[in-house]
C-alpha cells in the first residue's frame, strides 16, 4: 500500500496520476496546506521540505517502507516500481528524463513563481510589477519550448510518460500564471488529448467539501501566513 500525501495543486496531480496510470493501491493523505498542516512535525518527517506531494511505500526497495518527496522523485519511483511511463528502450528513458527534470528544474518553478505575482500577490496590493512581468516573460518562453518539442510528436518523450504527467497539471491552470494557451496550438492539442486519460480526470473530493478543490483566499492573513509566509511569520503571535 502506498499512502500519498496530496492537495489538489499541480504538484499533487502530478503524483495522483501517476497513481492512477500505474495501478497500484494507495490512500491519499489529504494536507491542508491553508490551515498549515505543511508546516508540522509529523508532516515534515515524511517530506522535509515541508511541500506536498510526499509519498509512503511500504515496501520499499529493500522490502521495508520508505518515504519520498519532491513530485519528480516520486514520479520516477512510481515508473521504476512498476516498469511503466519511463519510455520504450534506453534512447526514450533518457528523453523521459531529460523532460521530466525540464518541468521540475525550469518549467515548474517559473511558473509557480509566475502564478504567485499574477493570482496571489496582486490580491493582496502588492504591486511587484518587475517580478510578474519576469516570470510571465518567462513562462511564455517555456510554453514556445514546450510547443516546439511537441512539433516532434504526440508526447513530449516519444510515447505518454511521467514526463507527460509531469508538465500537464501546471498547463490546465495555464491562465492563472498569465499564458493565453490558444497562443500555443500544440500544446493545446496535446492537452486536450491527455485530459481524456481516466488519470486526468480523477478529482477526489476535498474532505468537508463537495469540492475537488478550492482556490485559496489571498487575502485572508491566515491563508497568506502558511502558504506564504515565512517561519517567523508563521510562529508570530
Amino acid at each position: 500500500m502506498l499512502d500519498l500525501y496530496y492537495a489538489a495543486t499541480p504538484n499533487g496531480r502530478k503524483a495522483l496520476m501517476t497513481l492512477v496510470e500505474v495501478g497500484l493501491p494507495y490512500r491519499l493523505r489529504w494536507v491542508d496546506l491553508e490551515a498549515g498542516e505543511q508546516h508540522e512535525p509529523a508532516f515534515q518527517a515524511v517530506s522535509p521540505n515541508g511541500r506536498i506531494p510526499a509519498l509512503v511505500d511500504d515496501e520499499g526497495p529493500d522490502g521495508r517502507p520508505i518515504a519520498l518527496f519532491e513530485s519528480g522523485a516520486i514520479l520516477l519511483h512510481l515508473a521504476e516500481r512498476t516498469g511503466l511511463l519511463l519510455g520504450e528502450g534506453p534512447r526514450e528513458r533518457i528523453e523521459v528524463l531529460k523532460w521530466l527534470f525540464w518541468q521540475t528544474s525550469s518549467f515548474g518553478p517559473a511558473v509557480g513563481q509566475a502564478t504567485h505575482f499574477v493570482s496571489y500577490a496582486s490580491q493582496r496590493g502588492i504591486d511587484a510589477d518587475y517580478a510578474r512581468q519576469r516570470f510571465v516573460a518567462e513562462a511564455r518562453r517555456l510554453y514556445r519550448v514546450l510547443d516546439t518539442r511537441l512539433a516532434e510528436g504526440e508526447y513530449v518523450a516519444g510515447s505518454f510518460s511521467i514526463a507527460d504527467i509531469a508538465i500537464f497539471p501546471w498547463v490546465r491552470v495555464a491562465r492563472g500564471h498569465g499564458i493565453e494557451l490558444p497562443e500555443y496550438p500544440r500544446v493545446v492539442a496535446w492537452s486536450d488529448t491527455i485530459a481524456r486519460r481516466a488519470s486526468a480526470k480523477a478529482r477526489p473530493v476535498r474532505p468537508g467539501t463537495d469540492r475537488a478543490f478550492r482556490s485559496p483566499d489571498p487575502t485572508d492573513p491566515t491563508t497568506w501566513k502558511m502558504l506564504f509566509g515565512n517561519a517567523e511569520e508563521r510562529t508570530a503571535r
